[in-house]
């Protein structure tokens, strides 16, 4: 058993911590379970508190340009009130719930580019310590794969994805921030549009899937932003023809970009979708069975991830992401 973390703030000869996460990626919604495993030090401590925190790496944009900084997500106590024995060890296993809108770190294990971590906080009388970060891996709902394996397979490629500080207006969003992935147009859309930018925001009754386009210029016009967003439920997973519902949203805001507004209107609702009983559900339902949508779609964005970032260079971002993390600590 190998402690990664001396609690320096309670003190030389204090207690030690590591927290183990159980491995795989976990779920938008579901559980995140692991360990927290307790070393005690030189002499016997009350443990009065231990918790975790979720945090992330996120962009914001402001008057002098942007900057990145983390940004807690979530907290919970996992356990405390107990006394902790000169040298002894002790286990705490847990369970969490992940926020729904817990971004996507991974797509069939191809990193994004996004940086999450779980830090862990012990108290002592009364003095706190904070443990390591420790990477946390994310993968998507199948109704979130279903849409990215749909523009895999329409021909979009992976440029990029980040976490934006904000909030978008005229949805359900509870975190301080959102995702976006970025998205190379397919060939039969590269003239209308630079990019496509997509945004997952997750609940427990399905996903609201949001879509801002570069939109190309004309000779006689300048270039804008096309937006709209559709709610899709979870149980329409394994239900639709995923690349048909998708190729309908693309066609809406290319065809039909009358009806958006720039920017600055970013989450209005132009384009809402709804199911047949008139509550929020799937957009346009183009036909029956997935079919081999997935399969084929399977090769996309995944191949686009990898094409369109290295692994090497994700790696470096995200263990910088978690060394200045330790150092502030050590700080």
């Amino acid at each position: 058993m190998v402690f990664k973390r001396l609690l320096g703030a309670i003190g030389v000869g204090g207690p030690s911590v590591d927290t183990v996460l159980d491995g795989g990626a976990a779920l938008p919604g579901g559980a995140l379970t692991g360990r927290v495993l307790l070393r005690g030090g030189g002499s016997a401590v009350d443990i009065e508190h231990i918790g975790l925190e979720l945090i992330a790496r996120v962009e914001a944009e402001h008057a002098e340009g942007e900057s990145e900084g983390s940004v807690v997500f979530e907290r919970f106590t996992v356990g405390g009130g107990f006394r902790l024995g000169e040298e002894e060890e002790r286990e705490l296993p847990f369970s969490v719930p992940l926020p729904w809108e817990t971004p996507v770190t991974e797509l069939h294990g191809q990193p994004l580019g996004i940086a999450l971590g779980v830090r862990t906080e012990v108290a002592v009388a009364g003095a706190r310590d904070k443990g390591d970060l420790d990477p946390l891996a994310v993968r998507p709902l199948p109704v979130q794969e279903a849409v990215l394996e749909a523009f895999g397979g329409l021909g979009f490629g992976f440029r990029s994805a980040d976490l934006e500080y904000g909030h978008i207006g005229g949805t359900g969003q509870r975190l301080p921030f959102y995702q976006e992935i970025e998205l190379t147009p397919a060939p039969r859309y590269a003239h209308a549009m630079n990019e496509l930018e997509l945004t997952f925001l997750a609940a427990p009754a399905g996903v609201e899937v949001v879509l801002e386009a570069d939109k190309r210029g004309g000779p006689f016009s300048a270039g804008h932003d096309a937006l709209t967003r559709f709610t899709v439920r979870h149980e329409d997973a394994p239900a639709l023809d995923w690349q048909a519902e998708v190729d309908g949203w693309i066609r809406r805001m290319t065809e039909h970009h009358d009806a958006y507004g720039s920017h600055a209107a970013y989450g209005h609702d132009s384009h809402a979708a709804y199911g047949h009983d008139g509550a929020p559900g799937t957009g346009h339902h183009s036909g029956p069975g997935l079919g081999t949508a997935v399969a084929a779609g399977a090769a996309g964005l995944a191949v686009g991830v990898a094409g369109g970032m290295v692994a090497a260079e994700v790696v470096d971002e995200i263990g910088d992401f978690f060394e200045g993390e330790e150092d502030e600590d050590e700080a």
